[in-house]
């Protein structure tokens, strides 16, 4: 039997790339996680460890790398998968939610008839960073009447503070820098 994977192992296998995709970001690569089937397998396993199969009734996924382990986090906690996408990009009704970039805004929306009023959620993401984007998401779940009981991520990046932006509902995060 395979020892369970930790956080660390994860940390140890995300690639840092410099001044990607501009100069001064040091971007942190996921592929090589997500190329090792053991350490994307335990990165879902921690992703949802907190939530037996079935007390969640969907898994909310923010584009694009949330849908990667959104929808895996989706099949192991048996609930339905919801994605979270940029404005104009879901075919059906959707309600829509700006937020702030450092210089101007962006839209995210969801489908009207995604979640069912009262619905368990948990918000799932790879990266935390100055939490806008999911706190936009956030705020979509909860306009269709649902509940957040989670909020998680593979990398939050702490001195950006993102976590304040999710103030009031649980946030956690893997690796965190």
């Amino acid at each position: 039997m395979t020892a369970p994977v930790t956080s660390v192992e994860i940390e140890a296998a995300i690639r840092n790339v410099p001044d990607f995709p501009k100069p001064g970001i040091q971007f942190k690569d996921i592929t090589p996680v997500l190329g090792d089937a053991r350490l994307f397998s335990g990165a879902i396993d921690l992703l949802t460890e907190k939530h037996a199969p079935g007390s969640i009734d969907a898994v909310v996924g923010i584009d694009a790398r949330g849908f990667i382990f959104a929808a895996a986090a989706a099949t192991q906690l048996k609930a339905g998968f919801v994605p979270v996408r940029k404005k104009s990009k879901l075919p059906f009704t959707t309600i829509e939610q700006d937020y702030a970039l450092e210089y101007g805004h962006a839209t995210v929306a969801i489908h009207t008839d995604a979640l069912k009023p009262d619905a368990k959620v948990l918000l799932i993401d790879d990266l935390l960073a100055t939490g806008g984007t999911s706190a936009a998401a956030a705020a979509l779940v909860l306009k269709l009447g649902a509940t957040i009981v989670e909020a998680s991520f593979l990398i939050e990046l702490k001195f950006l503070n993102g976590r304040e932006k999710l103030n009031g509902f649980p946030v956690r995060s893997l690796v965190v820098y």
